[in-house]
């Protein structure tokens, strides 16, 4: 059998067990410990033991368990909620004031964050039910819960270009300044497509009554100082790493204690909070973990029968594809793909195969042709999360909504902020300074 049958045969079991319903670390890892022994004998036993330290040894990976439990600190112990009392008395006086603000906190929570988990539960817990108790249209508010906690895999700390930098060997920290331009114009678009939808039909998203807004400046300046903690703690995290005080994985630290340091002054520290937010970080830190292992492992194998190559020869000699073709043909994969799997595990499948890929085209954009894939990749794993039939949002919209929203409402509010991705997709594509200037200029540690 050929290397590229071989290739070709790993490629297709891997899919066939994701279908099966396995783990995605167990499927991926299973199939590259049974073709490293098939091809290689038991010196193969090797392979994975190489992959462990290489994993271990990468100093990054200290920074995922950091802003995972900073975001889940801050969410547990309900600082996120005063965050959004806050933002309903400052937006509660204009049509969809409401959403808007919605928009904001998911911003922010993705900026404490990270993932796209807490921003959901904090909006479809917190949100949804003052919304929906206001007359907001449940079709419109669901899209804005869902697009909004999305923003947390694009804005920094996004662990999802960790991960992705982690695989593509490349600074995290220049996929975090690449993502924060594309990131934030996308916000720009969710809250000009809420306002012109609620200026064309004011019923879709009513003012909030005078009453519920008018209170006591005492109590304003309160909500201000409860909504100023989680700015705080952003700006201080990444102010001390930008300027170049801190590296990524200090960085981390600062964000994690700043976040402790804040529930013990709220007075919300207590033993159920640490318990519940050790085991949450935990169990997430330990999923990436084994993800990355089996993805290092299955891309070594992978890449040491050729595959990479057969897949240039076919690409650029056989079909004479230009290279802009390959990167459409590449997102296109990613859409459908996003369609039935999550972003990690695309990014385990597709690593192997797209990244050296990728490095090898001729965009006319150096070194930095990766960071700006990465990007790419990012944004199209957030549609990935919204689209039916298995979007990962969509299910855990439906566990965490009111019970009036249906699976129905969910994928109908979804279309509006979709478009608005891949319209998010298509201005990085033409322009690619959106992602690559604010990098090119930062120069930070780690």
């Amino acid at each position: 059998m050929s290397y590229d049958m071989i290739a070709l045969l790993m490629f297709a079991s891997m899919m066939v067990l994701l279908l099966t319903g396995q783990r995605v670390f167990a499927a991926i890892g299973f199939v590259a410990a049974g073709a490293a022994l098939l091809l290689y004998g038991q010196g193969a036993i090797e392979l994975p033991f190489n992959q462990v330290f290489k994993l271990f040894n990468w100093y990054a990976m200290l920074t995922l368990p950091m802003f995972i439990y900073m975001g889940y600190i801050l969410s547990e112990s309900g600082i996120a909620e005063d965050l959004y009392k806050m933002l309903h008395v400052w937006f509660g006086r204009v049509s969809g004031g409401l959403a808007v603000g919605t928009i904001f906190l998911m911003v922010i929570i993705s900026a404490m964050n990270g993932l796209s988990v807490a921003g959901m539960a904090i909006g479809a817990t917190i949100a949804l039910p003052e919304m929906l108790r206001r007359g907001y249209d449940k079709v419109l508010i669901s899209g804005v819960v869902q697009g909004g906690s999305s923003l947390g895999i694009l804005i920094p700390p996004s662990v999802v270009l960790v991960l992705y930098g982690m695989i593509a060997r490349q600074p995290v920290s220049k996929l975090w300044f690449a993502g924060l331009v594309p990131g934030l114009i996308m916000a720009v678009l969710f809250i000009l497509y809420v306002l012109i939808r609620a200026w064309i039909n004011p019923k879709l998203a009513p003012i909030v009554p005078e009453e519920e807004l008018n209170m006591p400046f005492r109590e304003k300046l309160a909500l201000a100082r409860a909504g100023i903690i989680p700015f705080a703690i952003f700006f201080f995290m990444t102010g001390l790493f930008v300027a170049g005080y801190t590296s990524l994985v200090e960085s981390s630290a600062v964000g994690a204690t700043a976040a402790t340091l804040a529930a013990i002054l709220k007075g919300r520290f207590n033993w159920r909070l640490i318990r519940e937010t050790s085991m949450k970080t935990l169990s997430v830190s330990c999923m990436f973990m084994w993800l990355i292992l089996a993805a290092l492992a299955f891309g070594a194998v992978f890449d040491g029968l050729g595959a990479v190559k057969a897949l240039e020869d076919l690409f650029i000699r056989k079909w004479d594809l230009s290279p802009w073709t390959i990167i459409v043909m590449m997102q296109l994969s990613f859409l459908v793909m996003g369609m039935f799997l999550d972003d990690t595990a695309m990014l385990v499948i597709v690593a192997p195969l797209y990244v050296p890929l990728v490095k090898m085209l001729d965009l006319g954009m150096g070194h930095q042709q990766l960071i700006w894939f990465g990007v790419l990749y990012t944004i199209t794993c957030q549609i990935a999360y919204i689209t039916p039939p298995f979007g990962y949002n969509l299910f855990l919209m439906r566990s965490l909504a009111p019970r009036e929203i249906s699976l129905v409402d969910i994928y109908r509010s979804i279309w509006p902020f979709a478009l608005i991705m891949a319209l998010t997709i298509a201005l990085t594509m033409i322009f690619p300074e959106l992602a690559l200037w604010l990098p090119a200029h930062m120069s930070v540690r780690g």
